[in-house]
């Protein structure tokens, strides 16, 4: 009987996605599934919702026990499944905003780049450091399966710093080909398609129906389409550099230095680039949540649907040792040659008992691996400085990144920061 530990089980959304998907697999139906969350009311909302679809959807087969203790949780786990938000949107989301804001410096998401994401980053690796150091002596041999945001930095670290079996998933590399026919109105059968490149950053390199080559109508489609949507950003990087990325357009307008721009303020609206996207996105949620909560509580015939988050087939696959391939973010060991060795990128993987198994991709074209490293140098600097404690490096990443490099001063970046660590407190450890 596999032990499924879920850190961040207070995400409640979400813990229903990934152990609800496990409660339909039959290798997993069976598992211990342990609940972990700072947030004691969040984490009894989860459970009572977690019980009664163990008992709709899985005749009560798996056992379901929500922990105080953190390293009980963990003892002799198989799966760590990581979900946690250090910080949370009040104080610390508002404060990746809103300081920046004052330097004329504006974001859409700052969950994974820029400076919203070096700092969510530096508050969250140290926490992290304490899940390995519980792992290393309680469950040495389990998986860590990590869907926090900054995904890159966070397994970079981990990789770094620890002995943690850990591969990142992120839902951006199983929905971008589906959501991409579908904005463009194609319908095509027997689809193959190869994605690599860096988490939020990565290419679709080919995409086929029936053998046939779909860029050339891809591109004829997405130059035809004239009113303004949700997927700008995205259609006129495949413009420019020739491929499509995986991630949304409201991300990739703060990963590159062209489209949030103080000296061309008309580009929000061409666009259409949501700022303060995710701000606005955590207040909605917050305020839907008491109906929410209830829906999923309070109902005595809640069910699921098996989702396509890759969490339980990770799983069923090391259980059953039937393959099962992924997009996962693991260290580049020369999978993608002209991306560096140190970092982290996304690429295939084969799961099976063995473990994660990471696919050989081969080089990037030239111009999506010089987009790439212009992202990969913020991951490794903001790394090194969660790793050494020292402040510098912080300068260095914040100083190197394209959105925030692009808009202001070296000056204003470092009395940002100063200013961002400051506002932070006890959320960050004391830097040198």
């Amino acid at each position: 009987m596999p032990k499924i530990t879920f850190l961040g089980a207070g995400s409640t959304v979400f813990a229903k996605n990934v152990l609800g998907d496990c409660m339909l697999s039959e290798a997993l139906r069976d598992s211990h599934i342990a609940l972990y969350d700072i947030d004691e009311k969040r984490l009894a909302e989860s459970e009572t919702m977690l019980k009664t679809l163990n008992k709709n959807i899985n005749d009560d087969r798996a056992e379901i026990v929500s922990y105080k203790n953190r390293k009980e949780a963990l003892r002799d786990a198989n799966y760590v499944v990581n979900a946690i938000q250090v910080g949370g949107y009040k104080p610390c989301t508002v404060t990746d905003f809103e300081i920046p804001k004052k330097y004329g410096l504006r974001q859409t998401i700052g969950d994974t780049l820029g400076i919203g994401g070096i700092f969510r980053g530096l508050r969250t690796i140290p926490v992290m450091l304490d899940f390995a150091e519980d792992m290393a002596e309680v469950c040495p041999k389990a998986w860590l399966l990590n869907y926090t945001n900054p995904m890159s930095i966070l397994t970079l670290a981990m990789s770094r710093a620890t002995d943690v079996k850990t591969v990142g998933l992120c839902h951006s590399v199983q929905a971008c080909v589906p959501h991409l026919l579908k904005d463009l109105g194609m319908e095509k059968e027997n689809l193959q398609w190869k994605i690599a490149g860096i988490n939020h950053m990565a290419w679709l390199l080919e995409i086929t129906s029936n053998g046939v080559d779909l860029y050339p109508e891809i591109k004829k489609l997405a130059a035809a389409l004239e009113t303004p949507h949700d997927n700008m950003v995205r259609l006129e990087i495949m413009k420019q550099f020739g491929y499509y990325v995986t991630e949304s357009s409201e991300h990739n307008a703060e990963y590159m230095p062209y489209f949030i721009k103080d000296k061309y303020p008309h580009f929000i609206e061409k666009y259409n680039i949501p700022l303060d996207e995710y701000p606005r996105r955590c207040v909605e949620q917050i305020a839907n949540w008491e109906k929410q909560r209830d829906e999923l509580t309070k109902d005595n015939t809640l069910s699921h649907k098996r989702s396509n988050e890759y969490g339980s087939y990770i799983m069923e696959a090391m259980e059953t040792n039937v393959p099962y391939t992924i997009g996962g973010n693991v260290m580049n060991t020369g999978l993608i040659p002209n991306l560096p060795s140190d970092c982290v990128v996304e690429v295939p993987c084969l799961v099976n008992s063995s473990g994660v198994i990471p696919c050989h991709v081969g080089e990037l074209p030239m111009q999506l691996a010089a987009l790439n490293k212009t992202n990969i140098g913020v991951h490794q600097l903001t790394v090194e400085a969660a790793l050494t404690r020292k402040k510098d490096y912080i300068y260095y990443a914040a100083m190197l990144d394209p959105h925030t490099s692009s808009e202001l001063s070296i000056d204003d970046i470092k009395n940002m920061c100063d200013d961002l660590i400051e506002a932070h407190g006890d959320w960050l450890p004391e830097f040198k």
